[in-house]
């Protein structure tokens, strides 16, 4: 099947300069740290260290997804089932890219952006469970009440990409709601329905409002392996690549 391909690639140059603010800017402010070790702890604790990879099966608005994130290093790949064919995108730490059936949403489609790209890279693979892994800087935002429930609020970025608020359960510790602003509207994640995969506990249903969408879109996970995965996977395939 022919494919559309839209690529966006960070040049050596680039990368050094992200790379090397990262580490100067870098930081977890002490209350912030405090509330992450706690998410930690309830979650599943020094399990966490031994996980490489993310794997997830599921659907979101109705469509069937696959997705693998990697925990040690930026990396995430998406596959979508749609109507006309397989959506897949990609992202390896130095560029993001797309691929289309022929024909869908091709030609209006705009670039990848990186710094979403980063984002969801760091936030699908659990990254703010290991600040120490990646350049990241969070901040203690403070307490919240929201639907009768006491919440604990921390702002966390990972160098190159977009802020996120967190806000974490402080019964549980657990984290329940994801807020992103830098949109023209605030898009809003809820997490629930906790499980216990092996050592660790993850959602499985994620409900997201507001960010400019018409109606709440879910995403459900079937099925969910922390095992790592080929680095390749994150990469545009060399014959797609451009000049390949």
């Amino acid at each position: 099947m022919r494919t559309r391909v839209r690529t966006s690639i960070l040049t050596l140059a680039a990368l050094a300069t992200i790379m090397s603010a990262g580490v100067a800017q870098a930081q977890v402010a002490p209350a912030a740290k405090r509330v992450l070790d706690r998410a930690r702890v309830a979650s599943g604790g020094a399990a966490w260290s031994r996980i490489a990879g993310v794997h997830e099966v599921g659907t979101e608005g109705g469509a069937r997804y696959e997705r693998w994130a990697d925990p040690l290093r930026f990396g995430v790949r998406t596959e979508t089932d749609t109507p006309a064919g397989r959506v897949v995108r990609g992202y390896n730490g130095a560029g993001a890219w797309s691929q289309h059936p022929a024909g869908v949403n091709a030609a209006g489609e705009a670039r990848p952006d990186l710094g979403e790209a980063r984002s969801d890279a760091f936030f699908a693979a659990y990254g703010y469970l290991f600040p120490s892994r990646f350049d990241v800087r969070a901040s203690y935002v403070g307490a919240r009440r929201s639907e009768g429930r006491a919440f604990e609020v921390i702002k966390v970025q990972p160098n190159g990409g977009a802020p996120r608020d967190l806000w974490f359960d402080r019964k549980t510790g657990l984290l329940w709601r994801m807020v992103e602003r830098t949109g023209p509207q605030p898009a809003t994640v809820e997490m629930s329905d906790y499980r216990r995969v092996g050592a660790v506990m993850v959602p499985f249903r994620f409900t997201t409002f507001g960010g400019g969408a018409p109606r709440p879109l879910e995403r459900k996970i079937e099925t969910v392996e922390f095992k790592s995965a080929d680095r390749a996977l994150f990469s545009l395939p060399r014959d797609r690549a451009p000049g390949g």
